[in-house]
């Protein structure tokens, strides 16, 4: 094996291929790939098909053919449908999640390519920088101050060391540094084995979590209630044993919405594909649902408030006179650190790059920056708020820091202008700070630039950050973007509170705000935080717009604050630190730039930072919501009252109201007339404000609603026995008839909060409803019917049932009205 690879060129293709075969794609063995065979498989673990196939078998061992085919026939056909549909919506969003899918750098024939995670095999050579999640378990070659983030496998907070030789693991990420590695281990042969791809924690509920759990708990209390009462009525009755059992069991599957996994998919589905169309990447289906439901946006301002490109403004010494010394050791600092590429230090290499005058203040009367070599770094984090390098030039070791101006300002106790070197008393200090917060309230981002001469040692540790001289301060520019102050208008209006987290200070945080009309009142910063408990923070976390200098851990608390409060919590970042924020959130939200570890983190991409695409992909979470929706009011109100009348009918009729066959039947047709409800329009009052699942609001259309459909049904029992004299079989066929079109047609009146006069569906789900109602109409006249127990209906019976069936949609639609205002 060692022959195939040359140290300088890397596994050729053809190795690289032959030893993906061997080993497998680079995925934990936890990873869950739906195949087609699986999906259907999973269609027939449904505990209610299962026991529909039992009493099929049953049905056949006793002789029931007909009862057994047709049974089994409906199982069939409802599987059919749920599995197309739902399959080739997790075909369509898994195409999606590809695009977007994690990459990793590797030597392959001599160059340095770009390939997809999944296809980094053993011996295969690494290339790693700031912001990488590691690929696969490696050895370093050789690194330059490389620091991981080893947290999801150890839990340890703190960014460890690397040198070369030691191991570095998948799951983990570079903070800071770069590296060269050797692959020694992928997919489930890894450390982290089939958890490496996942973070420590177990993610917290989400909004789509308590809801799906809230609606379980209410159906599976309601169809046990309705199944023993039907059985228990009919045992009482000494009815055939097995007849009663089959009926009670038909009852459990008219009232269970066994459709919702396919509607629920089907519609996140494609309001995922039309989201890929306005650039929104969707990973998961259930976060589509999540993302509809957020009410609170959290978010840093630079990119989401601000364009995010910094542009370097002014350099100045401690009293905010131009200076030369300032710039000098910023640009010397940006140009030796190794942490991961970001606005202020491509700023301040553009500077150069751009104005002749910057390249002439670097080489005035001074060594050639260039000539400066590295020694040891410092990385930044969010306690120190700073980084710093330590250049030597010749015999003499510099230190140079740069980062937030107070940070800078703390370890300093000298300060530098007109080219000498000054003792900093309490007074000067009260100055500086004053001088760099009034750039900050200007809306200027200030950083704050200091040095010492240090001896030569083997290892520099942060205590080395001491006794710095103040060479002054760099200021730059990012300005508010001109669509954020309508975006977040927007988001206000559409019942969306936005709070921004920072690592800012407070007055460019507030100045900013100002800009974009966002009334932030009070800002709280970081170090309040710290010394409230978990409530204070719940509470302050309601009340607040916007924080400042806050770590990640500090927005991690913040999120799952206002999460204990009940609200819908979305975050936005891209950074290497925004991955506990972006896990704990109900939605995270990260762009196609940020780094690898927020990206693997986040539940939506966007192709393009922008308030208004991620506004757009939150409305498309809400029609999709609000098309699930309908499918539960519908499910929990016509179809209750129906199986209620069932059971209570079954208690004074002679014989069954209707046959287990039919009412398998009916129960069929009437969800085949829905399975084109993820094309309906929806609402404009519907997305104008977060929707979550409302199991009060499933509950009363249950119990006002269902009971409406409960008086027709007895209306109809009433009619068939005193006005028609309906035999066993005409009773059937009759009701059966009746029951699928009030259900059926119904739905035009339960889809919309409004007038359905107003509110037109699509077309598609017009045809399928109208469809269903006539195919209702027509099996007593066609050749099934005898199969089906049914007779032909006398021509009254249709006048009869345009009169109930106009009634019953307006008592519904009124009825309607009130309950939406409980």
């Amino acid at each position: 094996m060692a022959k195939e690879i040359n140290p300088l060129q890397g596994l050729t293709p053809d190795v690289a291929r032959a030893r993906l075969r061997d080993v497998g794609p680079n995925e934990p063995a936890a990873v869950h790939r739906t195949t087609a065979l699986s999906e259907l498989a999973r269609s027939f673990a449904n505990p209610l098909i299962a026991i529909l196939l039992v009493a099929s078998i049953v049905s056949a061992t006793l002789g029931e053919w007909i009862n057994a085919t047709i049974i089994v026939a409906m199982v069939i056909l409802g599987i059919a449908i749920n599995f197309i549909q739902t399959y080739h919506s997790q075909q369509a969003v898994e195409l999606l999640r590809k695009s977007v899918a994690p990459t990793a750098t590797v030597l392959r024939d001599g160059r340095w390519t770009e390939i997809p995670r999944l296809e980094v095999v053993p011996d295969d050579y690494l290339r790693l920088v700031p912001g990488d999640l590691v690929p696969a378990d490696a050895r370093i070659i050789e690194c330059e101050h490389l620091h991981v983030q080893e947290s999801a496998l150890t839990g340890e907070s703190v960014p460890v060391e690397k040198q070369a030789g030691d191991v570095v693991y998948l799951g983990t990420s570079v903070v800071s540094g770069n590296a060269t590695a050797l692959v020694t281990a992928t997919g489930h042969t890894t450390s982290f084995g089939a958890i490496a791809e996942r973070l420590a924690a177990r993610r917290p509920e989400t909004e789509f979590d308590r809801g799906a759990h809230q609606f379980g708990l209410f159906i599976m209390r309601t169809v046990v209630f309705l199944v023993l009462f039907a059985f228990l009525v009919n045992a009482a009755l000494k009815r055939d044993p097995f007849e009663s059992l089959l009926f009670a069991i038909a009852l459990a599957v008219g009232l269970t919405p066994e459709f919702l996994p396919m509607i629920s998919s089907v519609t996140l589905a494609h309001g995922a594909v039309h989201m890929a169309r306005q650039k929104v990447i969707v990973k998961n289906l259930a976060s589509m649902q999540n993302f509809g439901s957020i009410d609170v946006l959290c978010s840093d301002k630079t990119g989401t408030l601000t364009s995010g490109r910094l542009g370097l403004d002014q350099h100045i010494d401690p009293f905010g006179n131009a200076s030369e010394v300032s710039f000098r050791y910023a640009y010397i600092n940006s140009i030796l650190q190794a942490g991961i590429s970001n606005p202020v230090d491509d700023s301040l290499r553009e500077a150069t790059a751009a104005n002749p005058l910057d390249l002439a203040i670097l080489g005035h009367d001074q060594p050639d920056v260039h000539t400066y070599r590295k020694v040891a770094e410092l990385p930044f984090d969010f306690e120190r708020r700073l980084v710093s390098v330590v250049a030597e030039n010749g015999n003499e070791r510099v230190l140079i820091n740069k980062g937030a101006p107070e940070s800078v300002l703390a370890r300093c106790t000298a300060y530098e202008a007109e080219g000498k070197q000054h003792v900093m008393d309490d007074a000067l200090r009260a100055q500086f700070d004053e001088t760099y917060r009034a750039l900050c309230a200007e809306g200027f981002r200030v950083l704050g630039v200091a040095y010492r001469q240090v001896p030569v040692q083997p290892k520099y540790e942060t205590q080395d950050e001491r006794d710095l001289v103040l060479a002054g301060f760099i200021t730059f520019i990012d300005p508010p973007l001109e669509e954020a102050a309508g975006a977040i208008e927007s988001l206000h209006r559409d019942g969306i509170v936005v709070k921004i987290l920072t690592g800012d200070n407070a007055l460019v945080t507030k100045y900013i705000c100002d800009r974009v009309g966002l009334t932030v009142g009070r800002i709280v910063e970081g170090s309040e935080l710290e010394r409230m408990n978990d409530a204070a923070v719940a509470h302050l976390a309601e009340q607040t717009v916007a924080f400042a200098r806050v770590s990640p851990m500090q927005k991690n608390r913040i999120i799952l604050a206002l999460k204990s409060r009940a609200h819908a919590v979305g975050y936005m970042g891209d950074g290497i630190n925004d991955a506990p924020s972006l896990h704990s959130a109900d939605v995270g939200i990260s762009v196609s730039t940020a780094v690898d570890v927020a990206k693997d983190a986040a539940d939506i991409i966007l192709l393009e930072r922008s308030l208004k695409v991620l506004h757009d992909g939150i409305i498309e979470g809400r029609k999709a919501f609000g098309n699930v929706m309908k499918y539960l009011l519908m499910g929990t109100s016509s179809n209750f009252g129906n199986m209620f009348s069932m059971a209570a009918a079954s208690i004074f009729l002679p014989f069954l109201p209707m046959l287990p066959t039919q009412i398998l039947l009916n129960n069929f047709l009437y969800d085949l007339a829905q399975v084109t409800i993820p094309t309906d329009n929806v609402d404009a009052s519907f997305i104008r404000k977060p929707r979550h699942w409302n199991i009060k609001l499933i509950r009363d259309f249950m119990i006002y609603i269902g009971p409406i459909s409960s008086i027709y049904d007895f209306l109809t029992f009433y009619a068939m026995l005193h006005v028609f004299k309906a035999s066993e079989a005409l009773f059937h066929t009759g009701w059966f008839v009746e029951s699928l079109a009030t259900q059926t047609l119904v739905l035009f009146v339960i889809r919309t909060a409004g007038n359905p006069l107003r509110s037109r569906p699509s077309a598609a789900l017009t045809a399928t409803t109208i469809l269903t109602v006539f195919a209702g109409l027509a099996l007593p006249f066609t050749p099934l019917a005898s199969l089906l127990g049914f007779v032909p209906l006398p021509p009254l019976y249709f006048v009869f049932l345009v009169a109930v069936t106009l009634t019953y949609l307006l008592f519904v639609e009124l009825v309607k009205r009130r309950v939406m205002q409980l």
